[in-house]
């Protein structure tokens, strides 16, 4: 139980330090924000950070990191974080906590079919992981059918106490659901409500564009807009052309999707397709922000944070927001 009780710990730790990393990689590396991120939100949240100095590399990536590193004024920092105005004016936060193999790896996941089902990945459970992210100050949670885990990070907001209004809630619908049509994506967003313990989403995504079928799972969500299930529409993984299809189906200036979730970071940066989606008002969402973890030995990362004294995961992240893409990261540890 001892032994239990100290791995746990540690992995409270980790979470919190993910957070830290989080909330100080604003203070430096660029002059000013980008146009797209609150400019009163990004001052208070910088203004929280200045007068410390920053940890240095070495105590950044140590393992070992403190969970009394994480201060209460940082806490609030990633509370206050900065935000992106949708084209309704809602305040989408830049940086949010991701959910995707969060206490439960999907049997499709790239992951799983490589190494045929065996992972080395922690097996803690969603409930625990959100718990930390909760406590450490991250507000938007990223979630989805797809993720299996909707009820465990449920449960974890009604231990909270956090306040829904205080909380900005994503979820995305699934390929399997939207071949399958209106009532079926009904039913699935009626079951992410009760499994998050919530009457209304602030943000439903089309996970991906089913040739044939996205357009109208489209229009479903939008219905379930106007039913108050949902409070704004987005989709994921779409490419220029996926959008256009949309817009040919009539889907007004009124009613085009205010998110697109895509893969951005620095290894992978699309920008015909991130531009021309921005000069259509949608907001970029980005996954794999530290592309999982395997460019923290990239040698640019790595000399620009003995530069700035920022660890390369502060890099990508200060990048990701700089640019306007909201800042998606996530840990098991």
């Amino acid at each position: 139980d001892g032994a239990k009780q100290s791995t746990k710990h540690m992995f409270k730790m980790k979470i919190a330090a993910t957070a830290m990393l989080s909330t100080i990689l604003y203070s430096a590396l660029l002059p000013k924000p980008s146009s797209a991120v609150s400019s009163r939100t990004i001052a208070s949240f910088i203004a929280s950070s200045i007068g410390r100095s920053a940890p240095s590399l070495a105590t950044i990536t140590s393992s070992r990191i403190n969970m009394s590193t994480q201060t209460p004024e940082q806490k609030q920092s990633l509370i206050d974080c900065p935000t992106i105005a949708l084209r309704d004016g809602t305040a989408h936060p830049a940086i949010g906590f991701g959910t995707y193999k969060v206490g439960f790896v999907p049997a499709s996941a790239s992951s799983v079919v490589a190494t045929g089902g065996l992972t080395n990945e922690p097996q803690r459970t969603a409930e625990e992981c959100v718990t930390d992210a909760l406590n450490s100050g991250y507000r938007f949670l990223e979630c989805a059918e797809f993720y299996g885990n909707e009820q465990e990070i449920g449960k974890a907001i009604k231990a909270s106490g956090v306040p829904r209004e205080d909380l900005f809630l994503c979820s995305k619908v699934w390929t399997t659901t939207i071949e399958k049509g209106d009532d079926a994506i009904r039913a699935q967003l009626d079951k992410t409500l009760e499994s998050l313990g919530t009457d209304y989403v602030d943000l439903y995504l089309i996970h991906w564009p089913v040739p044939g079928k996205h357009v109208d799972a489209y229009k479903t969500v939008l219905d379930l807009k106007r039913e108050g299930k949902v409070r704004n529409v987005g989709v994921s993984n779409y490419a220029v052309e996926d959008y256009k299809e949309l817009l040919s189906a009539g889907i007004t200036s009124e009613d085009k999707p205010v998110v697109n979730q895509i893969e951005i970071n620095p290894f992978l940066y699309r920008k015909n397709t991130i531009d021309y989606f921005q000069s259509e008002g949608v907001v970029m969402q980005s996954y794999r922000s530290l592309r999982d973890g395997k460019a923290m030995e990239n040698p640019t990362l790595i000399s620009l944070g003995e530069k700035h004294n920022k660890s390369p995961a502060q890099i990508l992240g200060r990048w990701c927001v700089q640019h306007g893409f909201v800042y998606v990261p996530k840990s098991v540890k």
